[in-house]
């Protein structure tokens, strides 16, 4: 499942709560510079990967006349090329192999800052970031979903994308993750 900009907050304090709240690591500064760290290095994966989409995007749209002609479906050219172009931008198509990738990183940035003490192996402590990146992601659609069920049962029908809906939504939202202890 591919990390959305508007989650990145979400996952990294849900990431910083988890390794905390572990019996054996100590943050040695507080919890806001491990999430700061953490949010810092997501954003950059996302970063990357949106640019690879846009080179993607340009590539095929430079092709349009031929990639009509040839009658190529657009969705599976923009896959094909994606996946020829993910090495030079740095990015690991299996989204397994990319958050594990990103638990290593966040890992040993972690460290470098000296933002962690722990008395395990780095493993376990990476398995730790991996696992909250990964119950975070397998979670967030159902919470999506229970957000906008509760949208829709408001006397007064909210607009989906006004600025009222998006606060509403927010809100909603993060009460959700509170609830389920994300936040």
């Amino acid at each position: 499942m591919r990390i959305k900009q508007p989650h990145i907050p979400y996952i990294s304090n849900k990431i910083a709560l988890d390794l905390v709240n572990s019996k054996f690591l100590k943050a040695v500064n507080g919890i806001e510079p491990i999430k700061a760290l953490v949010t810092e290095l997501i954003s950059a994966l996302v970063k990357k990967e949106k640019q690879l989409d846009e080179k993607v995007n340009d590539i095929i749209n430079e092709q349009e006349t031929e990639i009509d002609l040839m009658q190529i479906d657009r969705k599976n050219m923009f896959w094909l090329l994606k996946k020829k172009l993910a090495d030079e931008y740095g990015i690991l198509m299996n989204y397994e192999d990319r958050y594990n990738a990103l638990s290593h990183d966040i890992l040993d940035k972690l460290i470098d800052e000296d933002l962690i003490n722990f008395s395990v192996s780095e493993n376990k402590v990476r398995n730790v970031i991996f696992a909250s990146l990964n119950s975070y992601l397998k979670s967030y659609e159902k919470i999506e979903d229970d957000v906008y069920e509760k949208i829709s049962n408001y006397k007064r029908k909210l607009v989906p994308g006004s600025e009222e809906f998006d606060l509403v939504y927010e809100k909603l939202y993060e009460e959700e993750l509170k609830r389920r202890g994300m936040l």
